[in-house]
């Protein structure tokens, strides 16, 4: 090689060593770009469904029950009063003294579930008058992120 055509080869392979750099710069910014949009999406809609919870309780317990039930990141619940099926005859049969119940409908988180089922039965089994049920029903889809993330009390859900 001629001692002229060195500087011209060296500016060559600095050039190419700038452009890796460059290109090296640009995929770890793409990278980066992905991550925060992944972190972003983390708190969409599709991190945590939603189900409807229904428990009956005696009415003379709804307040009670209500309360314990939000405190598991409950936003919304509706309740409803309501009558016991059962007659006089078996009332008394079983040794309950009325049927006026009171239907709370809350909407709460999937992860939740297991943590307030296992907080009311607990205090079904050990409040006097306390008896009740409670069962869920999974919501399918939910109109709006700015409402899903009211009924999931997730208030980094934003509209993307």
């Amino acid at each position: 090689m001629k001692d002229k055509e060195r500087p011209l080869i060296d500016a060559v392979k600095e050039k190419v060593a700038s452009a890796k750099e460059k290109g090296k710069s640009r995929i770890a910014k793409a990278k980066g770009d992905v991550a925060a949009r992944k972190a972003a999406n983390a708190n969409t809609v599709t991190e945590n469904r939603l189900e409807l919870m229904v428990t009956i309780v005696n009415r003379s317990k709804a307040e009670y029950y209500a309360d314990l039930i939000q405190s598991f990141d409950v936003n919304m619940q509706v309740m409803a009063l309501a009558s016991g099926t059962a007659d006089a005859k078996m009332l008394a049969y079983f040794g309950l003294s009325d049927s006026d119940k009171t239907v709370i409908f809350s909407v709460i988180q999937e992860n939740k579930i297991a943590d307030a089922f296992a907080s009311l039965e607990e205090k079904f089994a050990t409040i006097k008058n306390g008896k009740g049920i409670a069962y869920t029903i999974p919501l399918t889809s939910v109109i709006g992120t700015l409402i899903f993330g009211f009924l999931s009390n997730n208030r980094m859900a934003v509209k993307q």
